[in-house]
């Protein structure tokens, strides 16, 4: 299970220092092979969201608004069928000053998930958090606060009403035994303002899917226990409820064995089950190794969801590692998202799209992956040779290099690869340590061979 946190944090911008630093670690320690990876915009298989829709399912992303364009853009908009606004929708961003209301960032992404055929779910409007200081700080009677409310969520729901597809009305109401946590709607309304909220919601927008949402709640036990209970019993009084939202900001290998049984279990109370919040963080460097474990753990929560029919889909928070939440919140920890910070897919992509009934590999863009050939040093019947492996506007994490020798060119030896030859025919795969490019590194391996009659340069092509 994750440990508890603060919720939908705006994913910030990273460094590239704590990439860089993890990547040269990786290369030289990784124990695990993994999957080789591109940029997504030239992956083999079809876009994450097409392969989704395929299974009946919504793939999304949570979105910094004013990150839409670039390459950014491109893949939010290509690769995913829901946007989440990270931070845009919630109370402290939209009404910072008491009836003075900000929209633009919330209007901005909204807007660009109409322009690419997308979903939007809302997030969030009860929550602990991120409200405005002139609501925290003030002193309300009941009856003043539950007009608060009210008259928030009418105001937000009602203006895009018809443009978003669901609504996270109720963000992390309980504590990790399932008491009900202490804040100040519980403090002040009791329980009962769960009710009210999904009501209120209800009335401003009919046609919204409405949903309670938490954290360390993806697999059985008290907590996930105790909104199962809150969910049947606001069905048996008729109150609207569509959905519970699993948020699932997981810890590497951590993923619950009782996450499809408890998908399942929701489902069975005739509501909706999304996955809202997906991500799986790891303690840095990242290595081939955690990678691997990343990809398996992303796969598992995808397959948990494929398996349940009224699993609506998966949203991962954040897909780039530039804009994730955790190194600011999680000290030593990050690499938690599908995408490194240089917008190349991660093993995790692969294993998504796998999940997701596509093949889970991608192939990096014509030219932006490249191996030359070099002879070393030469002697009688002998050589040493080296290929070195070069990426520009791509990146790998795997690799197999091939070219075709003369009749009387034969490897003998190699290292820092594994190197096999039928004939003429030449094929040397990364080892489990040097399978990583990044985007504008290198890597290289070696061999002896002998040689008769002439030892020309043979023409080297990445498989």
């Amino acid at each position: 299970m994750t440990s508890p946190r603060t919720t939908g944090r705006t994913p910030a911008t990273r460094s590239l220092v704590t990439r860089l630093a993890a990547l040269a670690t990786g290369a030289l320690t990784a124990l695990a092979l993994f999957t080789a990876a591109a940029p997504a915009a030239h992956a083999a298989d079809a876009p994450l969201r097409d392969l989704a829709a395929a299974k009946g399912k919504v793939i999304g992303t949570a979105v910094t608004g004013s990150r839409l364009t670039g390459t950014y853009g491109d893949i939010a908009g290509t690769q995913f069928s829901s946007l989440t606004p990270g931070n845009a929708m919630k109370w402290g961003s939209v009404e910072p000053t008491q009836g003075t209301f900000n929209w633009s960032e919330a209007d901005q992404i909204v807007a660009f998930a109409r322009a690419h055929g997308q979903q939007v779910r809302g997030h969030t409007l009860v929550w602990h958090s991120q409200n405005p200081s002139w609501l925290t700080n003030g002193t309300w009677t009941a009856a003043q606060l539950s007009t608060l409310l009210q008259n928030h969520i009418t105001t937000e729901v009602s203006r895009y009403r018809g443009q978003v597809a669901s609504w996270d009305v109720v963000n992390e109401p309980f504590n990790e035994d399932g008491t009900y946590r202490s804040d100040l709607w519980y403090d002040n309304l009791g329980p009962s303002y769960i009710a009210q909220a999904l009501t209120w919601a209800r009335a401003a927008d009919p046609d919204a899917k409405l949903y309670i949402n938490d954290y360390n709640v993806e697999g059985v036990g008290a907590k996930s226990d105790a909104l199962y209970d809150l969910v049947k019993s606001l069905k048996a009084q008729g109150v609207p409820i569509d959905g519970v939202g699993l948020q699932a900001h997981l810890i590497l290998g951590q993923v619950p064995a009782t996450l499809q049984q408890n998908i399942q279990r929701f489902a069975d109370l005739g509501v909706d089950v999304s996955v809202t919040e997906l991500d799986v963080r790891m303690q840095l460097p990242a290595t081939a190794a955690k990678l691997t474990q990343q990809a398996a753990d992303y796969k598992a929560v995808f397959a948990a969801c494929v398996a349940v029919s009224r699993c609506a889909g998966v949203t991962v928070w954040g897909f780039t590692d530039s804009d994730s939440w955790i190194p600011d919140v999680f000290s030593g920890y990050g690499a938690a998202t599908p995408y490194d910070e240089n917008y190349a897919p991660k093993p995790a992509y692969g294993a998504i799209a796998e999940a997701l009934g596509g093949g889970g590999t991608t192939t990096p863009p014509t030219g932006a992956c490249t191996a030359s050939y070099e002879v070393v040093s030469a002697w009688n019947n002998g050589f040493t040779g080296q290929v070195r492996i070069s990426c520009s506007g791509a990146a790998l994490s795997s690799w197999k290099a091939t070219w075709t020798y003369g009749a009387g060119q034969r490897i003998t030896q190699a290292w820092n690869a594994a190197c096999t030859q039928s004939g003429t025919a030449v094929s040397c795969a990364n080892a489990g340590y040097n399978g990583t490019v990044p985007d504008g590194g290198s890597v290289t391996f070696g061999f002896n061979a002998s040689w008769s009659g002439s030892n020309p340069v043979p023409v080297v092509t990445l498989g």
